[in-house]
């Protein structure tokens, strides 16, 4: 194993640590730990930062299952080493930030750190991995991980049920995704990515290929939020803010646009890629915007806006998607460059404003902006903090967000331009819907600035008194808020390092044909449609925003019982009720009945495979002749049988269903198997003894008639059974392709064990550990039961007592 590989594994190692520190190290934060590893990852990380601005990658192998083509396979390049870069850089923030959040005395600081180690090592597995099943191992762990994060907070309600939503959405996303992963090995016989992207032809021509796209691009939709999945990432806001900074804003959120970025030179070709993630892309962007106007709480608004942030990235990449198809890839590759470089602004201007709302949270008591108000001059350096994150989301300079949302309106105008798929009619569509979503996300911006800190102070209806945060929890933000100034005024200091490279990942062929990307960056473009786009945004946000209170009643014509939620928590319930009924309706508490269940079960799998492959066959060849005592001793079993089935009494069923055993040891003597017999005389015995034991204790026999329908179905399911079973029987003795395997043992018991009895040898030299283990299975079973006599042996004293 490789440094790599321990720098992925090493924050899920600390974890381990974790609860131990929090345990015997009281006097100090467990936080301050925990933070020394993120920071020295991202230093590791970004050393690499040569290696691939060189157009270079590097790959190492630590094998797992090498026979099923399984290994732990790191490959760094520019996409993943921007994501590393992300997810360690802003998760060194979000631990600084959480020592001063959560308090040591009142929180479960072992726990937190765990799930969050957790999640960054899974993080980084997901976005370094270049084998899918490991991706997707990762990949799911990130759903867990985040399940126990959301769920932090456990004994309140909406944390749980937050919790839940995101993991069932999330893990049915990753199982669709698994699929997919599944047909690709199919086709090309390799789980590798990088084999993948060199057998494309083979992918294309592949039936699998459509069907491999659409699983893939569920269990990105569903992790990224996106129309109509994005439900689970409102309640997901539950959990502590450095939860939702760092997650939701930052890493797992975009895990989603990291697959679709790291599969597009793979499927990128289909004109199904380009619609289906557009479309999806463009319908997110509106309705995150759209709906982020109509909430109160702070993070829901933000929440709402990360969902349309989300669906706009996606937007970029699903049209990003020309690039691989038209000659100029340079020309189209705007919509690549602007993803890339608007993922990065994302995570520095929402994570500085979750921040931002946490401290508001944290200092006043409460995050509903209807009771908010005046906080400019309480707190000034919150104030400017989300003065210039909110300003950046808007898309205004000079701030960072302008220039990603500038190259945004440029995608969009140039979408028209596309001559491999027919836009000509819906291309005007998608400027028209993205300009619109763009006026609401300037409208909540302002809505989230204007209405915390302007108006009038309510003191009355704050839970604390309001107070400028501490210097611990600023200075995250701080860095934050300062890195979207300077990547506006100093954008290219990305372009080369960062930014190229990543897109080189994305859009291979602009460096196969020798037309590398000169990614150039710059805040004044002159009077071009773009800089008019914006200008209409800012007009008719104001105006929105000044009249808000006119128009925003309208929300209340989407019903909470129409929406997405409701649909889910009423199919929640439905199948909860569902599963109900179906279980009650089969679990009788009857063992007859679940007999039934089972042996015709066993009478439809085996009888009509059986009869699917044309199994039957009956020869007698190599059969045995049946003698005498064969023919006797089975007319016995027979009459036994027939006697236990029809007895009237409990005690004539016994004496006859000892009869059978006791019949059936004497088949193992004339077989020459004295083991077996003198087994079954002991096993019979006991049976026998205990069944008389106990025939005191049971109730008196009804002799009651059955109904005509419930014997039938005895008879049918008996006959059933008996047919199956002789005839598979019958089958399996007919039809010997191959030896025996007792003919290896009797060739090879006295040869390698020493000795004559076959039974014996199997059991103790063949069959040593399953022997072994059989008597630990009997000897825990024992320990229990004696456990029980003796824990109700104590209860009578007490009682008696």
């Amino acid at each position: 194993m490789q440094l790599i590989h321990f720098a992925i594994l090493s924050p899920f190692l600390l974890a381990f640590v974790v609860p131990f520190l929090y345990k015997y190290v009281r006097r100090i934060h467990t936080g301050w730990f925990v933070l020394i590893l993120p920071i020295l990852l991202f230093t590791y990380f970004i050393q690499m930062l040569h290696i691939t601005s060189n157009g270079r990658t590097l790959f190492s192998q630590a094998e797992w299952i090498p026979s099923l083509g399984m290994n732990f396979t790191v490959y760094v390049d520019g996409l993943s080493l921007l994501f590393a870069l992300l997810i360690t850089g802003i998760g060194s923030l979000v631990v600084l930030y959480s020592i001063f959040y959560l308090s040591k005395e009142k929180e479960q600081l072992g726990s937190f750190y765990t799930y969050l180690l957790m999640f960054m090592t899974a993080m980084l597995g997901v976005v370094l991995s270049d084998n899918m099943v490991v991706l997707y191992l990762f990949w799911e762990l990130t759903s867990i991980s985040s399940f126990l994060l959301i769920g932090y907070w456990y004994k309140r309600e909406r944390s749980r049920y937050g919790a839940t939503k995101s993991l069932l959405i999330t893990v049915f996303g990753g199982l669709a995704m698994l699929g997919g992963f599944i047909l690709i090995y199919l086709i090309t016989d390799s789980f590798s990515i990088r084999e993948a992207v060199n057998q494309l032809q083979l992918i294309m021509a592949s039936p699998y290929f459509i069907p491999a796209m659409i699983l893939i691009l569920l269990g990105a939709f569903t992790k990224s939020a996106q129309f109509p999945f994005y439900i689970w990432l409102p309640d997901a806001m539950e959990a502590p803010t450095p939860v939702s900074s760092y997650l939701h804003s930052a890493t797992m959120v975009k895990a989603g646009i990291y697959l679709v970025a790291r599969f597009s030179p793979i499927f990128a070709i289909s004109e199904v890629w380009f619609w289906t993630i557009s479309i999806v892309g463009l319908v997110t962007l509106f309705w995150g915007s759209f709906h982020a106007v109509r909430q109160n709480d702070l993070k829901a608004i933000l929440a709402y806006s990360t969902v349309s942030q989300l669906g706009m990235i996606m937007l970029m990449l699903g049209v990003g998607a020309a690039a691989i198809h038209e000659n100029n890839p340079a020309f189209f590759g705007a919509a690549v460059l602007a993803a890339i470089f608007h993922l990065i602004n994302h995570a520095t201007f929402k994570g500085s404003l979750f921040m931002a709302a946490g401290i508001i949270d944290h200092e006043t008591g409460t995050r509903d902006i209807r009771k908010l108000g005046g906080l400019m001059t309480i707190m000034p350096i919150t104030f400017t903090i989300t003065l210039i994150g909110t300003f950046s989301m808007a898309g205004l300079p000079p701030f960072n967000g302008f220039l990603s949302k500038e190259l945004f309106f440029t995608s969009m105008i140039r979408i028209s331009d596309i001559s491999f798929t027919d836009v000509s009619t819906w291309g005007v569509i998608f400027p028209a819907l993205a300009w619109l979503a763009s006026v609401f996300t300037f409208i909540y911006s302002m809505m989230l600035l204007f209405k915390t800190f302007r108006g009038r102070l309510n003191i009355d209806q704050l839970e604390k008194k309001p107070h400028e945060a501490p210097i611990g929890m600023l200075i995250p933000p701080i860095i934050l808020a300062a890195l979207v100034v300077t990547f506006f005024f100093f954008p290219n200091i990305l372009a080369y390092s960062v930014i190229e490279p990543a897109m080189a990942a994305i859009i291979p062929e602009a460096i196969e044909t020798g037309s590398r990307f000169s990614v150039k960056i710059e805040a004044w473009h002159g009077f071009q449609p773009e800089l008019y786009m914006t200008i209409g945004v800012v007009v008719l946000g104001t105006i929105g925003y000044l009249t808000l209170s006119k128009w925003r009643p309208m929300y209340n014509i989407f019903k909470e019982k129409w929406s997405f939620n409701a649909l889910y928590d009423r199919s929640l319930i439905g199948l909860e009720k569902g599963s109900y009924r179906l279980t009650n309706s089969y679990m009788t508490g009857f063992l007859r009945d679940y007999l039934v269940y089972v042996f015709g079960f066993m009478i439809i799998v085996i009888g009509g495979v059986m009869f699917y492959q044309q199994a039957f066959s009956f020869q007698t060849d190599q059969a045995a002749s049946i003698g005498t005592y064969e023919v006797i001793l089975s007319l016995v079993m027979v009459a036994a049988t027939i006697a236990t089935v029809f007895a009237s009494s409990r005690l004539t069923a016994i004496i006859a269903l000892g009869v059978m055993g006791y019949t059936l040891s004497l088949f193992f003597v004339i077989f020459r198997a004295p083991d077996l017999a003198l087994t079954q005389l002991i096993i019979e015995t006991i049976s026998v003894a205990l069944f008389l034991l106990c025939f005191y204790h049971l109730p008196k026999l009804s002799l009651k008639q059955k109904t005509r329908r419930f014997k039938m179905t005895n008879f049918i399911i008996s006959l059933g059974v008996g047919v199956v079973v002789t005839c598979l029987a019958f089958a399996s003795t007919s039809q010997q392709s191959l030896d025996t395997i007792s003919t290896y043992f009797i060739e090879n018991s006295y040869k390698l064990a020493g000795g004559d009895n076959i039974v014996n040898v199997i059991l103790v030299d063949f069959r040593g550990f399953d022997t072994l283990f059989e008597i630990t299975v009997l000897a825990i079973a024992a320990l229990g039961i004696y456990g029980l006599l003796k824990t109700q042996a104590k209860r009578k004293r007490g009682a008696r007592r």
